[in-house]
């Protein structure tokens, strides 16, 4: 396996890049009201891939950030994985059309497995789960609701699915700036055949360190939000920390 990867997260809430507490839309920080201005950095900085969220979509179960999106894919030339509010397979067709290059299905993966299997099938490598995870336990609706589904069996769900990865967030963890779960996502990880990315509370360069970690090697990669908006981890040195590739795979 090569360098993991670092995915820098753009969150989208009202056209405006945000960040959130635990997934709670009450909790919204804005650090930038131009999130194609913030990408552009990002690729400048030197990221490799960019991993967007349209927090209004989750909730309301189709996209609500499409404008945004679509500026974001007109100023970058980096690959963008998008997930919030992609429930059926017309979504999925229209937003792979329009440039982006992996689509991350999260709630429609509980409520309606076959779709992320007809998705994976049609569209091979260009379609990811997200297991967002309170206690363990699948959460939903943008967060917003806790299942009885526990996040390992929803991974094995899709085992024989071509699914491209798992991107496993805490909850508990996100955006409170307090680490990376690692012993559950690295469990996560030998649990599955499917790729994982980590993602919740990456905090600082420590987290980096740790991703380097012999034991987090079996990761894809990790996803980062908060600490590098307010400067907690610096790009430039997290990249030439880990290294980077230009593709999953």
């Amino acid at each position: 396996m090569g360098a993991v990867i670092l995915f820098p997260a753009i969150d989208l809430k009202e056209g405006q890049c945000v960040r959130l507490k635990q997934g709670d839309m009450g909790q919204a920080t804005v650090f930038n009201d131009d999130p194609a201005a913030q990408a552009a950095t990002f690729e400048r900085q030197g990221f490799q891939w960019l991993h967007v969220v349209d927090l209004d979509g989750a909730f309301a179960g189709k996209p609500m950030n499409a404008a945004a999106v679509e500026e974001i894919l007109a100023r970058v030339s980096f690959p963008v994985q998008l997930g919030g509010g992609i429930r059926d397979i017309r979504t999925v067709e229209g937003w792979l059309g329009k440039g982006i290059a992996r689509v991350i299905i999260g709630t429609a993966a509980v409520r309606d497995p076959g779709f992320v299997r007809e998705a994976a099938r049609a569209f091979p490598g260009k379609v990811a789960v997200g297991i967002d995870a309170r206690d363990g336990f699948v959460a939903v609706e943008g967060w917003a609701e806790t299942s009885a589904l526990a996040a390992d069996n929803l991974g094995r769900r899709f085992e024989d699915a071509g699914v491209a990865a798992i991107v496993y967030t805490d909850i508990a963890r996100d955006g409170m700036l307090q680490g990376i779960n690692w012993d559950g996502t690295i469990a996560l990880a030998h649990a599955l055949t499917i790729p994982v990315i980590a993602s919740g509370g990456l905090a600082s360069m420590a987290d980096i360190e740790r991703l380097m970690a012999p034991d987090a090697a079996i990761l894809e990669g990790a996803i980062t939000g908060r600490a590098l908006y307010d400067g907690r981890i610096d790009a430039g040195e997290a990249l030439a920390r880990i290294g980077t590739r230009t593709r999953i795979g």
